[in-house]
C-alpha cells in the first residue's frame, strides 16, 4: 500500500494505491467520500481515493504518507463510515533495505545490463541493474517492489530485455542523498552492513 496527500496541489484528497500493477482499463465507483478504482478486466480493486480526507485521517505529510498501523486503522474506519466493504491487507515491511549481491552475470540480451541475485535478508531477489560498478560481494541499497523513490517513481516487478527484475539497486542520486556523486553508479555500503536491515533515506 502506498498513500499520497497533497493538499496544496490537489486539495483534501487522500490517494491510496493498493497494488503496483497498472490496469489497462479502470472503472471508478463513487460511494459518498470514497472513490473505488477497479481493474475492469479482473474486477480487482487497485486503489481508492478519500475525499474530505481530513475528516477521517490525520495527515501532515505533503507527498507520500508513511503507512503506519494508525493510519491504516483510520482508513478502515473511513471505508466503514462510507459503507464500503474492502479488506485492507497491508505489508508493513520496509521497502528500502540493505542487500548483498551474491551473484552477477552479464545480461544475455543487453551489453550494459547485469543480472544480479541479491540477498535482502528473508529472500533473494533477481534484479537487472545497469550500473557500471555493480559487482558480486557488494552490500547495496535495494528498493523493493512497492517502494516509492524520492522522484515519485513506484518500483514494480518488470521485465528488462526479456529478463524478470524485482526491485532496484539504488544510486545515491536516486535515493535523493545530498551531495551524491555525479558519475553513474550504485551506492556501495560498508562490508559490515547486514542484508535485510532497513535503510533510512
Amino acid at each position: 500500500m502506498n498513500i499520497f496527500y497533497n493538499q496544496n496541489g490537489v486539495g483534501d484528497v487522500l490517494f491510496v494505491q493498493l497494488t503496483t500493477e497498472r490496469p489497462n482499463n479502470k472503472e471508478v465507483e463513487k460511494n459518498q467520500d470514497i472513490a473505488i478504482i477497479k481493474d475492469e478486466e479482473t474486477n480487482n480493486v487497485v486503489a481508492f481515493n478519500v475525499f474530505n480526507a481530513s475528516n477521517y485521517v490525520k495527515v501532515e505529510a505533503d507527498g507520500q504518507v508513511e503507512t503506519t498501523e494508525e493510519i491504516v486503522g483510520q482508513l478502515k474506519e473511513a471505508l466503514k463510515a462510507n459503507g464500503v466493504e474492502l479488506e485492507l491487507d497491508v505489508d508493513f515491511s520496509p521497502k528500502f533495505v540493505v542487500g548483498h549481491v551474491v551473484d552477477k552475470e552479464k545480461h544475455p540480451n543487453a551489453d550494459k545490463l547485469s543480472v544480479c541475485k541479491v540477498d535482502v535478508g528473508n529472500e533473494t531477489l533477481q534484479i537487472v541493474c545497469g550500473a557500471p560498478n555493480v559487482d558480486a560481494g557488494q552490500k547495496v541499497v535495494v528498493a523493493k517492489v512497492g517502494a516509492v523513490m524520492p522522484s515519485g517513481m513506484v518500483i514494480r516487478d518488470a521485465e528488462l530485455r526479456g529478463i524478470a527484475s524485482s526491485g532496484m539497486i539504488c544510486s545515491a542520486k536516486e535515493l535523493g542523498i545530498p551531495n551524491a556523486p555525479a558519475e553513474k553508479g550504485i551506492m556501495v555500503l560498508s562490508e559490515d552492513a547486514v542484508p535485510g536491515e532497513t535503510f533510512v533515506i
